[in-house]
């Protein structure tokens, strides 16, 4: 259910990139324009992470009931884009959106936390797997065509609502509760003070260097894949393409999950990098056949999210277990601020160098990301992980 919660509710985070292409032509955007419109989203997610954090609202407000009022909240101000006549007044719209989300996530992988003491990886994939399909679902919804742009905007508000509702009230907390933790601030900086914490955090922040990037703008990449092949609807067909890249990244979430709990989080985490960044250096050449792009891409897809919820499983065995929501969300924070770089980033190297070298750029976070797990693989803290596992 707080699976399902979160395929409803996380589709307003990428509702307007996934009409873009429309919002482009109707408010003339230039590339930078289009770009600010998800890096606002990622902006107020942040901004919201260290309001949370700053609170302890995660550790001292029942997640779930954090998460309905994140999900309303986001619902609202996310079907307020349809008033917007151009970015001045959409990208505070979605920097609220994103302020909203921070209140969704981070609480929702607390709570899926306290289902589970073994089988914890596979239970955070499915959660984090949500995500991704609801990330994903607006550009499905912009694929099938003829739809106007403003109705896939309340089509994912109304889907959040209901994502909302179904957190607080089709579902209930686990049996295994963290302690109860009292009001806080200075756990901002004490969580991380644990090596194996930091480390977890560093693969974290690598894995999101590339991740958001790749989602952001791999709509547009196969539209231009698909253009230069001379197909006709490339548009259309350049969203089912990114929904289906994005979308595969549910069964990775879950696959990750199921290695991670069996076979260890930090090899998991690293050899889902490593495919990752294999990925990231050899899909830009659009000379490639469009099958074999889409394929890529899905392999893709499917690894570059594979190790999401294996950093955030690691921090609820290795992090105070009082302040696991505070460590979670600050470590989210950090994360998505590190996709505004990348975000912005794409479009810049596109423009002056193609997509080759635009897309090769992601390859430096997993190089990082696996240094870092090695790191972690190693050391005395690693027994603390997926029951000895590491």
């Amino acid at each position: 259910m707080l699976a399902g919660s979160s395929v409803l509710s996380m589709g307003a985070w990428f509702s307007a990139s996934a009409v873009l292409p429309q919002l482009r032509g109707l408010w003339h955007l230039s590339a930078g324009a289009g770009s600010l419109m998800t890096i606002s989203v990622q902006l107020g997610f942040v901004a919201g992470c260290l309001a949370s954090a700053v609170l302890n609202l995660a550790d001292l407000v029942r997640p779930r009931r954090l998460i309905l009022l994140g999900a309303l909240c986001a619902a609202l101000v996310n079907a307020a884009l349809v008033l917007c006549t151009g970015p001045a007044s959409a990208l505070p719209v979605r920097f609220l959106t994103g302020a909203s989300l921070a209140f969704v996530y981070p609480p929702g992988l607390k709570a899926m936390a306290t289902w589970f003491r073994r089988g914890r990886g596979v239970a955070l994939g499915t959660l984090v797997g949500g995500l991704t399909l609801g990330s994903a679902l607006p550009h499905l919804l912009n694929g099938l065509g003829g739809v106007d742009w403003r109705l896939v905007i309340l089509g994912t508000s109304g889907l959040t609502v209901l994502g909302g509702f179904l957190a607080e009230f089709g579902t209930v907390d686990g049996p295994f509760p963290f302690p109860r933790a009292v009001f806080n601030p200075g756990q901002i900086l004490a969580s991380f003070a644990k090596r194996g914490v930091r480390l977890a955090t560093l693969g974290y922040f690598a894995h999101m260097w590339e991740l958001y990037a790749m989602w952001a703008w791999c709509a547009a990449f196969f539209a231009d894949v698909l253009r230069a092949h001379g197909v006709v609807r490339f548009q259309r067909d350049a969203s089912f393409g990114a929904f289906a890249v994005i979308g595969a990244g549910a069964f990775g979430c879950w696959a990750g999950g199921q290695l991670g709990d069996r076979w260890g989080r930090t090899r998991t985490a690293a050899l889902a990098m490593a495919v990752s960044g294999a990925c990231a250096l050899v899909i830009g050449w659009v000379a490639l056949p469009v099958v074999v792009v889409l394929g890529i891409g899905v392999v893709w897809g499917i690894a570059a999210v594979a190790d999401s919820a294996q950093f955030s499983a690691m921090v609820t065995e290795l992090g105070d277990q009082a302040y696991v929501g505070t460590a979670l969300t600050v470590q989210l924070a950090v994360g998505f601020t590190l996709t505004v770089v990348t975000i912005w980033l794409v479009p810049v190297l596109r423009d002056r160098l193609g997509w080759h070298a635009a897309l090769a750029m992601l390859a430096i976070g997993p190089v990082v990301g696996v240094a870092s797990m090695v790191r972690l693989k190693n050391l005395p803290e690693a027994a603390q992980i997926a029951n000895g596992r590491g």
